[in-house]
Order: structure tokens, then C-alpha cells, then sequence
């Protein structure tokens, strides 16, 4: 199955072409420039959009707008190309990525999204951890010095494992379905919505 993958949650948008398995190619850019990135993953690869059979999409938690852009953008392929969708959670992505270690995404605001057993949003300095665990994530880039001092261990900034990569979407895809049955994960209400109410 040749599926096209991305996450446009974090600000480091990642996408990826796999083809059973086996990554054809791999991108990291930003989430404006994500159909550019499909465009030169498919060239790479020698492939057609034709050939597509599904696109992964990551449905955050992460920044609003970039949810927003993979999911439009998720939505639009889906449309044009009739493939389906199947929405992978970046927490989960991110974990993939890094097995045993606690994925971490910078939430602003003095927050981050964080996978335990579920997924949740809270101030890092409330962030329970047992000394020596391993954190992941932009957030666990940004909190850096507030995990260390809980007993964290945080990778550099630019390791990998601190990015959730698309090649993981493709990896944890399972329930392939239309586009629009894909819902986002936020974690809180968007700013937009407390200020209407």
C-alpha cells in the first residue's frame, strides 16, 4: 500500500512517501509549504498521485492553525485524488519515534500536551516523572530546564526523536475512512471559541 503521510502540528511540519513499509522518502519543512513537500516526495520516488492508496494525517494535539492546514490539506487530497484517510494522533507519532520515552509537545501558554496514559494538556512543573525519564517534543525542548529538574533526560534540540515524523503516521495508520470523519485533537477549547462565548 503506497501511502502519502504528514503532520503539519508541530512547528517542524514532517511528511513522508511509504510504501509497505518502506519509506520512499522523507521531508521536514513547515506547514505551509506541505503540498510542495507532497509534490517533491512523489517526484523522488518516481510515483503518481494515481498511485496513491491512503494519506495519513496527523490530528495534533499541536498548534490550531497547523492542525487545521493537515486536515484541509488531508481533506483536499482525499477529494481530488479519492483516497481515504486515516488521522494518527502526533503524540502518538512522536512516541513512535522514541519507544519508552514520554512524548512532550510545546502547548503555549506555559503548557504542553503530554501522553501518559492519555493524552492531556497541563504547566510542565506539574508534570509527574520518575527521575531519569526520557522526554521527547518540542515541549520537552522549550521546558527544558523545568523537566531537568524533575529528573527528566531531554535529547538535544535537534535530535530527531524530538520531531513526530511522518513515517511514523504511516506506521500506526490503521482505520482508513473518508476525510471528513478525521477529527482533530485539541485538548482545549481554541481561543477563538472562549472569546464567541
Amino acid at each position: 500500500m503506497l501511502i502519502l503521510a504528514f503532520d503539519t502540528a508541530t512547528d517542524v511540519a514532517t511528511s513522508a512517501l511509504v510504501s509497505d513499509g518502506e519509506v520512499l522518502g522523507e521531508r521536514a519543512s513547515r506547514a505551509v509549504t506541505v503540498l510542495e513537500d507532497v509534490d517533491a516526495l512523489l517526484r523522488q520516488a518516481g510515483a503518481h498521485t494515481r498511485e496513491l492508496e491512503g494519506v495519513a494525517v496527523g490530528i495534533g494535539p499541536g498548534s490550531f492553525t497547523g492542525v487545521r492546514i493537515g486536515l484541509a490539506t488531508a481533506r483536499g487530497l482525499a477529494l481530488a485524488l479519492g483516497v481515504s484517510v486515516a488521522g494518527v494522533s502526533t503524540l502518538d507519532a512522536l512516541a513512535a519515534g522514541a519507544p519508552g520515552a514520554v512524548p512532550v509537545i510545546d502547548a503555549r501558554r506555559g503548557e504542553v500536551f503530554v501522553l501518559l496514559e492519555e493524552p492531556r494538556v497541563l504547566a510542565p512543573d506539574q508534570l509527574e516523572l520518575t527521575p531519569g525519564t526520557v522526554c521527547v517534543g518540542s515541549g520537552a525542548v522549550r521546558h527544558r530546564s523545568v523537566l531537568e529538574a524533575a529528573g527528566a533526560v531531554i535529547p538535544p534540540d535537534q535530535d530527531e526523536r524530538n520531531v513526530p515524523r511522518a513515517r511514523f503516521h504511516a506506521a500506526l495508520a490503521r482505520e482508513f475512512g473518508p476525510a471528513e470523519a478525521v477529527e482533530p485533537m485539541y485538548l482545549r477549547v481554541p481561543d477563538a471559541d472562549k472569546t464567541t462565548k
